[in-house]
């Protein structure tokens, strides 16, 4: 296997409107380099002055050096059967396709980027930016921010990568979309304009009808991924049904989620189909004993009218979060079905447990740390709007609880909170809450601590 280790040099700017002006690729064989190519090149516009800073490269530099078009051919031939390896590989792989795009050739290679495999088989540097992890490895750069210094560099660095981890460095190697394999109906310029910011996003086939739905917080490559997705009889048939994408931004995560789960229910998609049933099936219900002790107990939410205090996936998952719960607020392994026994549980017997499956520890006393547990996790009839990140720079996103009910979602301009709160329900669009809304809300309050809420 052979890779091209790409660095470029641009005027600047969006992949759409920034032109190269100087490319390096070091050819490497796996153990170490075997050939390199590098030139300047004309990109027929105005080098900014900042950029002259930056790298150096000047327009009267490029005034005699090849306009694109002349050395595309070159590139082509150079990195065949290669795979296409970069430092932050989406932006030297997304211009150089753009370049290749503007003279009616559409270039596709498999790609590797050395920023994230880094992370990975050298995981706990202080920072993974080409310059500071080369000074930290060891490697010397001669011509920072010169395609060719920073492309040798890179070059230096995979083969540190490769002789550390060989076998799971190939992980890393994203495959390109293969059209030929795609419906002829999708539209891959439409693709490429797809956002990497979080959303929903939805598959038609030919007859319109739509047969899935998903959501990610990088909606690009997640779309991508389906469209790779020939691993699984399942992945392979729909990737091939798809011919229209549509893209609905959210901005907010929890949006995104909730979207989804409601979309779902009410289209069930072919490929959804497993998820038109409840994604969280159990959950940790509180009962009271004979005693007058609170007990806690996983359950099937099919089985049960009532709400759970926090839903799960999984019973395992539920029952490792619950053994957590026994050990932050002291509580009895027997009165959270943990510790099935007729006497005292087991850590009665070394001291963790205060004897209240026995009837040793009070019903107040005991009652009091699991109702502790259960107000932070249940909303108790409150009322709050939950602020997070827009669709864009201008906007914020709103959640709006109305008495421990999800009451709907919006999105209000940026300085709404100038305004007072009871006028905030006007960026609200009114939905109903069902039970895995519920369980999506708990589970993002409990995985996002820092969240913005008002409460009134």
């Amino acid at each position: 296997m052979h890779y091209a280790i790409v660095d470029i040099e641009t005027t600047g700017g969006s992949p759409k409107s920034s032109k190269i002006t100087e490319i390096a690729i070091y050819k490497h064989n796996g153990k170490e380099i075997i050939d390199e190519y590098v030139t300047l090149i004309d990109p027929e516009m105005k080098i900014p002055e900042f950029i002259v800073r930056l790298t150096g490269i000047s327009d009267k530099m490029v005034e005699t050096a090849p306009k694109f078009y002349e050395v595309a051919r070159k590139i082509i031939e150079f990195t065949e059967e290669c795979i296409f390896v970069a430092h932050n590989v989406g932006f030297d792989y997304g211009i150089i396709r753009h370049e290749f795009k503007t003279l009616g050739y559409d270039y596709r290679k498999p790609h590797l980027c050395t920023v994230r495999a880094s992370r990975y088989v050298i995981p706990g540097m202080e920072s993974y930016s080409l310059g500071k992890l080369s000074r930290n490895l060891g490697i010397e750069i001669k011509g920072r921010h010169r395609a060719g210094g920073d492309a040798l560099a890179t070059a230096h660095l995979f083969t540190q990568l490769i002789e550390k981890d060989p076998q799971n460095l190939s992980t890393f190697i994203q495959e390109e979309i293969n059209p030929k394999i795609l419906h002829p109906n999708l539209d891959l310029e439409s693709l490429e304009n797809i956002p990497s910011k979080t959303g929903v996003y939805k598959f038609y086939d030919e007859d319109n009808r739509l047969i899935y739905i998903g959501k990610s917080k990088q909606i690009k490559s997640r779309v991508d991924q389906h469209l790779r997705n020939n691993k699984t009889k399942k992945g392979s048939q729909m990737m091939k049904e798809i011919s229209r994408i549509e893209i609905d931004l959210t901005g907010s995560e929890l949006i995104a989620l909730l979207k989804e789960s409601q979309l779902i229910k009410h289209y069930k998609p072919l490929y959804n189909r497993r998820l038109t049933r409840t994604k969280f099936p159990f959950g940790i219900y509180d009962d009271i004993n004979e005693t007058g002790h609170l007990k806690l107990k996983i359950e099937s939410t099919g089985k049960r009218e009532s709400q759970p205090i926090i839903s799960f996936s999984t019973r395992n998952e539920a029952t490792s979060y619950l053994e957590k719960i026994v050990e932050q607020y002291s509580l009895c392994q027997k009165l959270c079905d943990l510790y099935p026994t007729q006497s005292a549980c087991f850590h009665y017997s070394i001291q963790k447990c205060n004897g209240a499956c026995i009837d040793q520890e009070q019903s107040s006393t005991y009652n009091e740390r699991v109702q502790s547990f259960i107000d932070k996790y249940t909303l108790s009839g409150e009322s709050f709007y939950l602020i997070d990140k827009g669709r864009n720079k201008s906007e914020k996103s709103l959640v709006l609880v109305e008495n421990g009910t999800i009451a709907g979602f919006g999105f209000a301009p940026y300085h709404f909170n100038n305004q007072p709160v009871f006028k905030w329900k006007r960026f609200i669009e009114l939905t109903h809450e069902d039970r895995d809304a519920r369980s999506i809300l708990n589970l993002f309050l409990r995985k996002n601590k820092e969240i913005n809420i008002v409460k009134f």
